[in-house]
């Protein structure tokens, strides 16, 4: 089986990849030609993710699956969400949107957040959705050279190291975008047992 993973992150095609079985090959927005940036304009991230593989699914025919996820912060009243990318500004640049972040919280009693993925699976014109969620609070300073986005500042609740300090095995276990995957492969593997 084919399937399109509808990110251009090349970060989290390694991640994902990882964890899907074998027997799907797994291509990427680069491996059939779609270059454009595809739309995001929806206002939840269950919507961002339906749009970006409705959108392969249209214009490119593949069965494709896309995700979107957001960093929830209580003290903020769930922001930055479904802007989490583009938190302080378009350029889409990580070190600003986590100082724009850290800024906002200096005051804040509370610095609990989540990570929330959709998965949004287009297979046969149907659509599935699978969303992983972890619970976690912001640090106060960044630490860790692993990972992308927000993972310097955000600590897993039950673990005293922020998500850019673990190895890769153990956040795709304990992250939401893990638990989203792990979701949308166990889905797989039941169709091909079903055939």
């Amino acid at each position: 089986m084919q399937l399109v993973f509808a990110t251009n992150n090349q970060n989290k095609l390694k991640e994902v990849q990882a964890l899907i079985p074998s027997e799907i090959k797994l291509l990427s927005l680069k491996d059939i030609g779609c270059l454009e940036e595809i739309p995001e304009t929806q206002n939840t991230i269950e919507g961002n993710a339906t749009q970006k593989s409705q959108y392969v699914k249209d214009k490119y025919g593949y069965n494709c699956f896309a995700d979107d996820t957001g960093l929830e912060v209580e003290a903020l009243n769930g922001a930055p969400g479904v802007f989490s990318a583009r938190y302080a500004g378009t350029q889409r640049n990580d070190e600003d949107n986590m100082n724009l972040l850290l800024k906002k919280l200096e005051k804040a009693d509370s610095r609990s957040a989540q990570f929330k993925t959709v998965i949004s699976l287009i297979l046969d014109n149907t659509e599935t959705q699978f969303t992983g969620i972890c619970k976690g609070e912001i640090t106060k300073a960044k630490t860790g050279e692993r990972g992308f986005g927000y993972d310097p500042i955000f600590k897993p609740n039950g673990h005293d190291k922020t998500f850019a300090e673990m190895d890769l095995t153990l956040k795709n276990k304990i992250g939401h975008r893990g638990k989203a995957v792990s979701q949308l492969v166990k889905f797989l593997i039941g169709l091909y047992q079903k055939n």
